[in-house]
C-alpha cells in the first residue's frame, strides 16, 4: 500500500530537484558574469550585426543578392569564429564560441555551424542550457568574455 506522504501534495507541486536553476549549471558554469552561458539578447545582437555587416559587403560587391549575403555571413563566422573563438558582432557584444573544455572550435566545428545558423532552424531550438542545436552539434558553448 502507497502512503500518502510518499505520494506528496499537489500544493508542493513537482518534482524539480534535477532540473538546473539556471542555464549552464549542468555544464559547470557560473551563473552570471564572465564564462557564462551568452543569454538570448546578446545572441540576437551579435547576429544583427554580423548580418549587417554581410548585407553592406553584399550591397556594395553583388548589388545586394541574397544568396551573396548569406554566404558572406557563413564565411565570417567560419573564418572568425574557427580561428578565433568570435564573430565581429560576437566580440562586439562581448561573447565568444568555445569548446566545454576550452579553446577555439576549430575550422571544421565552425563551418559546420555556420551552416547550421545559416538554416535558422537549428539555431533557434536549444536545450535548456540555452544551447542551439547548431552549438550542440559541434559541442561548443556560446559564453560571456
Amino acid at each position: 500500500m502507497v502512503d500518502r506522504k510518499d505520494l506528496g501534495s499537489w500544493l508542493t507541486g513537482p518534482d524539480t530537484s534535477g532540473i538546473s536553476k539556471y542555464p549552464g549549471e549542468r555544464l559547470g558554469l557560473p551563473e552570471s558574469g564572465p564564462g557564462s552561458i551568452a543569454r538570448a539578447g546578446r545572441r540576437i545582437v551579435a547576429i544583427m550585426i554580423d548580418w549587417g555587416i554581410a548585407l553592406l559587403i553584399s550591397n556594395f560587391a553583388f548589388a545586394g543578392d541574397s544568396w551573396a549575403t548569406l554566404g558572406i555571413f557563413a564565411l565570417e563566422q567560419t573564418l572568425l569564429v574557427g580561428t578565433l573563438g568570435y564573430s565581429i558582432g560576437h566580440r562586439v557584444v562581448g561573447i565568444s564560441v568555445v569548446r566545454p573544455g576550452g579553446g577555439t572550435p576549430g575550422p571544421l566545428a565552425a563551418l559546420v555551424r555556420a551552416v547550421l545558423l545559416c538554416l535558422v532552424i537549428p539555431a533557434v531550438i536549444f536545450d535548456p542550457d540555452q544551447r542551439g542545436l547548431h552549438d550542440k552539434a559541434m559541442n561548443t558553448l556560446l559564453i560571456r568574455r
